[in-house]
């Protein structure tokens, strides 16, 4: 079952650790040695376990052990990129080797830390799993605030400013599109002011993040 965690952390979006162990006792000492740092903890006795639960707008980091009893670790982390769960994963074992180390860190992995391992040691590894999560956290808010400004542009504002964003000038644009020059200065200024753009490199770095 999972540990309680309290209505404050949830909705005050407070990163999580969660726990996916069926160890009881090397749960509850991770709860404590992440309670000893003010990091709000979930226990889960296994994949299903956690996949069964609510999944929606997670934070924080998840640490894994490689030998759970319904898959193993590297397939629960698979199975999670599947799903479009981003949160980073620390995995832990006691029966680690270079290929499982290897398959677990091209997968995502922050860290694979073998048992018994150092309180510090964990401790490190799902800070810098958290920091992770939150700079990806940053960076898709501020890519889905620029969507929403690109939205209000108009389909020849749109057109111009990924025009712009080639490399091309005023005049080109305007011979590419059979209109004035005068009318891409408009739309290339309104694009500009929609989309929050100070300078016509910021336009062009902006229309770059929106192809991605």
């Amino acid at each position: 079952m999972a540990s309680a965690i309290t209505p404050s952390a949830e909705e005050g979006g407070k990163d999580v650790v969660y726990i996916v162990d069926d160890d009881a006792s090397l749960c509850v000492a991770l709860e404590e040695l992440f309670g000893s740092i003010s990091l709000a903890t979930r226990c889960y006795r296994s994949a299903r376990e956690f996949l069964d639960s609510d999944l929606r707008n997670l934070s924080g980091c998840i640490v894994i052990d490689i030998r759970l009893p319904d898959m193993n670790g590297l397939e629960f982390q698979a199975q999670l990129a599947e799903m479009g769960i981003r949160l980073p994963v620390v995995m832990m074992t006691g029966y680690g080797d270079v290929p499982m180390t290897v398959r677990a860190m091209k997968g995502g992995a922050v860290d694979f830390l073998l048992k018994p391992f150092r309180d510090q040691d964990m401790l490190d590894a799902a800070l810098a799993a958290i920091r992770r999560d939150q700079e990806r956290r940053t960076v898709e808010s501020e890519t889905s605030q620029i969507r929403e400004r690109f939205e209000t542009l108009s389909a020849r504002e749109r057109q111009i400013m990924f025009q712009v964003a080639t490399g091309k000038m005023n005049k080109q644009i305007a011979g590419d599109l059979g209109i004035s020059e005068v009318t891409v200065k408009v739309h290339r200024g309104a694009a500009m002011r929609k989309m929050g753009a100070r300078t016509l490199a910021d336009l062009i770095r902006l229309a770059d993040l929106l192809k991605h």
